[in-house]
Parts: structure tokens; sequence; C-alpha cells
């Protein structure tokens, strides 16, 4: 079953009612449950219900209650189990993050100490996980761990609140992508995501309260957003932090 029809399902189980095909996309988006680099990812979740009804008919996973709106065929047991089974994985997966966002933390802490920076890691994280000074400058570092996902992208939200919070030159973010044989490391100032914020490279999610960011690594080469945004610059570059 492909990525929108999948995330339909959840979102329809989840919310149990039908739902404007807008509304389960945006839903689905802001959950991190779709990933997707198309530019009109609610067409394309309407155009796969649509076809998912005609081709299969009775025994599709949906039904048209209204215009633009499904819901769940309440006649097909599938369409219930498994979106069950997908909650259970990404709670299991809420509680990996929480050690995997820690883990990142101690990394990026290591490699700064290691370049000379006198690093130390937050107590409380008000938006700044690392506070880091090296030859009288003072630097806040925002550190953000993922693992690959099953469409081959590290997907990473940052609050909106903490990132306008600290809007500094003396900011920076660093993306740690995670993985068994290699982990590599996106340094962004705050000025280079700001930059990509205001050219929609950056969406924001969960009503405007987050900002969503897709990482690819294709070929030895980093990209944000989409394809169209090579950063091989800023990839495992620490000289960055200046």
């Amino acid at each position: 079953m492909n990525k929108f029809k999948t995330s339909a399902i959840t979102i329809l189980t989840e919310t149990g009612k039908p739902l404007h095909y807008k509304e389960i996309t945006r839903l689905a988006l802001d959950k991190g449950i779709l990933v997707t680099d198309g530019a009109t990812p609610d067409a394309s979740m309407n155009a796969q219900i649509v076809m998912d009804i005609k081709q299969n008919g009775k025994l599709s996973n949906f039904i048209k209650t209204e215009p633009s709106t499904y819901g769940l065929n309440p006649n097909i047991q599938k369409a219930v189990n498994e979106p069950e089974e997908d909650i259970a994985q990404e709670e299991k997966q809420a509680v990996d993050s929480g050690y995997i966002g820690k883990a990142g933390e101690y990394i990026v802490c290591s490699e700064l100490l290691f370049r000379g920076f006198n690093a130390s890691i937050m107590s409380v994280d008000t938006g700044v996980d690392i506070v880091a000074t090296k030859e009288s400058r003072l630097y806040g570092v925002q550190v953000k761990t993922a693992r690959l996902n099953k469409f081959n992208t590290y997907v990473f939200d940052v609050r909106k609140v903490s990132f306008e919070r600290h809007s500094s030159g003396s900011t920076f973010y660093i993306f740690v992508l995670y993985s068994e044989k290699k982990t590599n490391f996106l340094i962004l100032p705050y000025f280079e995501i700001e930059k990509k914020v205001h050219d929609k490279v950056i969406l924001e999610v969960g009503h405007g309260l987050r900002y969503r960011i897709n990482i690819k690594l294709r070929n030895d080469s980093v990209y944000l957003g989409t394809l169209d945004n090579e950063m091989n610059y800023f990839l495992n570059n620490w000289a960055v932090l200046k």
C-alpha cells in the first residue's frame, strides 16, 4: 500500500470520522506520518483515495461520504487493523527518539570538545542544547538527531517559538544524520535556516507552531527539502562555527 493511502487510513482511524482530503493531508503531514517532496500533497492524497475507490469498489479501504470527504469502509477489517500496528510502531519510535536525541547531544558536545570548544550540555532545553565558547566567543547550539526513515529521508522538527527566541548570528543548528555505518552532521547557522524558511524550502507544520526540515543524502551529496537545494558546503564542515 502506498504512503498516501497508508497515512490516510491512520488519520481516519485516529479521528474516527470522515474528513475532507485536505484535512487528512494536513494531519498526516503535521504528525510526520506522511513525508513527500510533492508540491501539492493534498491533490495527490485525493487522487490516491479516489483511485482506490474506483479500482476496488466495495473492497476499497475508503468510502466517500460527501464531496471531497472520505471515511473508512466499515466492511473492510484490514483498514482498521493495519493503522493500529503502525500507531504502535510510532509509539515505540517516540520512546526511542528520546534516547537518540540525548545521544546526539553527547556526540555533538564531544565533537566540539575535540575541536577546542569549551562545550557543555544545558540541563534545561530552552531552545539551546549546548553552550560553547572558543576564543572569547559564545555559541548557542541546537542539536537535532534522526535516523533515516523508510522514505530515505531524515526528518526534523524545530519549534517556531524557540527558533525565534534565539535569533542571532551566534546560534547554530546541528542536524545529526545518524547511521550505524557513518553519522554525518549538517551544520547550519541560524540565518541560513531563516533564509530557507523565507524561500519556502522549510515549511511550517503543526498549525504554524513548528518548522519541518527534511534532509536527504544522495550519492554523497546532501539536500535540504528537495533535490534542488544542495547543501554540501555545510556537511561535516565544523569550520562553519566561527
